[in-house]
């Protein structure tokens, strides 16, 4: 039994290891773009709630962008600190900007989610750039992502910014993530014309008002604590023109400050991610043991050493892979992949164990039940 179940992780990994390098090749850097300085009129929309140690930083690396013809809509989501004070002085340096402060969130939508949509209201961009209030903009950004898309005739750019921690660990556990996310998601397929498996990312969604109501703007996904996700997986099903890119030396976000922070973040989107079944809870739960973790106790086994090494050196290739593409990182927290995978499998258990136990999500200081999170998943 256990030759057979390194064998079979065997092929797998050697089946993504194909996958990933075909898929890779299609994913282009912004950083090669040409950069442009005027065109259409773009709307950036940032919906922050509680964000006053990052906000005042992330609007000032926008507001220095070389392009142009640019517009923000700053949405205070409820927040209890200075956020939204910070805004209303930025607003007193660049008439660019406009205000919204949201008191109090309808029944049956997510805090983030009505904030992008109620922006949305106020853009008068016929391009939108949904983003969040801790991303780090070079100047460059803005016009060399509308160049991208304006010569690529695209509906809707996502790009992936470079993700930093201060820790080795949690270095380590960001690294781990992406690795997941990347061979889960496939995230180049949202660059193949026939796919319909589409990408989002919450730190850049440049996308067309035209496109944006076609899709059924935030409405349709106001309930998805994934709606960065969901936004490029609806885009692509109805047909939409799409491209995803990375974009890791004009875009940065500091993911989470410690890894206690992650576990904690990690508890709004988890169960989402596999769709509020149990079922794909356990079968994430032993995906990840058997493939990422059983392979390092195996080596141990004298019956089992060859296979195990051959395992242990394709996630390393395929690992290296990942994260050269997908990262700034070294490949060195590979050191730590046995640990890092055991606690991923116990963000996974936590996260799914604190919904069930709370009835729901708590998500920015607001509670969301579970019964209305899977009734609006789809």
């Amino acid at each position: 039994m256990l030759t057979a179940l390194l064998f079979l992780s065997l092929f797998v990994w050697l089946a993504i290891l194909f996958d990933a390098s075909a898929g890779f090749r299609k994913l282009e850097r912004l950083e090669d773009e040409a950069e442009q300085i005027n065109g259409p009129l773009l709307s950036i929309i940032v919906a922050a709630r509680n964000e006053e140690e990052n906000i005042e930083s992330s609007i000032i690396s926008q507001l220095k962008q070389n392009y142009k013809n640019i517009e923000w809509v700053l949405v205070n989501d409820r927040s209890t600190d200075k956020t939204g004070k910070i805004m209303d002085q930025l607003r007193e340096t660049d008439k660019r900007i406009k205000i919204i402060h949201i008191q109090e969130l309808p029944k049956g939508w997510l805090g983030k989610n009505y904030a992008l949509y109620t922006g949305t209201k106020e853009a008068a961009g016929e391009l939108l750039l949904f983003t969040d209030a801790d991303v780090q903009f070079q100047e460059q950004t803005i016009g060399k992502a509308i160049s991208y898309f304006t010569n690529n005739k695209l509906d809707h750019l996502t790009a992936a910014p470079n993700l930093y921690g201060r820790s080795i660990m949690l270095q380590s556990f960001i690294a781990f993530f992406m690795f997941g996310f990347s061979y889960y998601k496939r995230p180049w397929m949202a660059n193949r014309p026939t796919s319909k498996t589409g990408m989002g990312i919450g730190a850049f969604n440049m996308l067309t008002k035209k496109a944006y109501h076609a899709f059924g703007t935030h409405e349709a996904i106001k309930m998805r604590p994934d709606d960065d996700l969901m936004l490029g997986k609806k885009m692509k099903e109805m047909g939409h023109h799409q491209r995803m890119v990375t974009a890791m030396e004009l875009l940065e976000v500091e993911w989470y400050r410690s890894l206690k922070e992650a576990l904690i973040g990690l508890e709004k989107n988890t169960f989402a991610g596999l769709h509020y079944r149990i079922s794909m809870v356990l079968f994430a739960i032993a995906g990840v043991f058997l493939s990422q973790v059983l392979p390092f106790f195996t080596l141990f086994s004298q019956d089992h050493i060859a296979l195990s090494a051959a395992n242990i050196l394709l996630l390393a290739i395929v690992y290296t892979l990942i994260i050269k593409r997908m990262t700034a990182f070294s490949p060195l927290p590979f050191l730590l992949f046995p640990i890092t995978a055991l606690v991923f499998i116990y963000s996974i258990i936590r996260a799914s164990f604190l919904t069930f136990k709370r009835g729901g999500i708590i998500w920015r200081g607001t509670k969301y039940r579970l019964s209305e999170l899977r009734e609006k998943r789809s």
